[in-house]
């Protein structure tokens, strides 16, 4: 049975129901250019709902010495994701910097893309999602909706989790063909972006729960 995160919660109520349906993690994001960016004080009190409950990742995108330090004592995460450039070596530099578990999300076009997981050997768990095409306006690091061809994983491709255009309805066949142990969702339990939808959560967490 897979283990579920739920990514770019914003609100109280949605994380509520995302709790409440068994996800096993909760994702905040910190990037302005997201429609899923939340303030430090929002942050903070939904960790503190979630937590003892969900993990708690903070997702953060290329970012500075200083705002990692205040996210990790304001929101105290279980795990901060970097979803940019970052090299396996500042990812080691993260992980001393804050005391945090990190992810480190690696964007899949082709076989060779997931290769470079490897290189991360300080990242607590790697996180595969779908590179956006160059010329997709407006593409986020992450949360585009895109999925990669999910046969490029193997099974021995280590501690990992599965995201990029998962759904409710795909998520159980995404889950059969690549024993992914983690699947990850943001736009795909979305009513519009960056408003998560709770019907949609719930079914989600279902079929990836269920997926064998």
């Amino acid at each position: 049975m897979a283990m579920v995160k739920i990514c770019g919660l914003s609100e109280s109520a949605t994380l509520a129901a995302a709790v409440d349906a068994g996800a096993d993690m909760v994702g905040l994001v910190f990037f302005e250019k997201s429609p899923r960016n939340v303030s430090l004080t929002s942050a903070k009190a939904l960790a503190d709902q979630a937590r003892g409950t969900a993990k708690i990742v903070t997702l953060t995108v290329d970012a500075h010495d200083e705002i990692l330090k205040r996210i990790a004592e304001a929101v105290r995460p279980d795990f901060i994701q970097v979803h940019g450039s970052e090299t396996p070596e500042r990812v080691t530099e993260i992980k001393k910097l804050t005391g945090t578990q990190v992810i480190k999300a690696i964007k899949v076009a082709e076989a060779t893309d997931i290769a470079k997981g490897k290189e991360y050997a300080d990242a607590d768990l790697i996180l595969f999602d779908a590179k956006a095409p160059e010329n997709l306006m407006g593409a986020l690091p992450g949360g585009n909706g895109l999925a990669f061809d999910w046969k490029l994983l193997g099974r021995d491709s280590g501690a990992y989790m599965l995201a990029g255009g998962l759904n409710p309805e795909n998520v159980a066949e995404a889950i059969r063909v690549t024993g992914a142990p983690i699947v990850d969702v943001s736009s795909g339990v979305e009513r519009v972006p960056g408003i998560k939808d709770a019907g949609l959560i719930r079914k989600f967490i279902e079929a990836a729960k269920s997926a064998s």
